[in-house]
């Protein structure tokens, strides 16, 4: 009977903590279950070429 137990803790362990997750990710802090890839349209269009680049009067 103890086993029985200790199964049905560790299913509501288990979902406590998903759920947590999902409140975490509708909150934007995570990304716990993607529904797909982020657009590339949202990150930064800076070429490498240009943080290289000597500025006048950097130094």
């Amino acid at each position: 009977m103890g086993l029985v137990f200790a199964f049905g803790y560790a299913i509501a362990v288990v979902v406590a903590a998903d759920r947590l997750m999902l409140w975490l990710e509708r909150r934007g802090h995570v990304n716990w279950r993607r529904r797909g890839r982020k657009s590339l349209a949202a990150s930064p269009s800076v070429r490498l070429d240009s943080l290289f680049e000597e500025r006048p009067g950097a130094r």
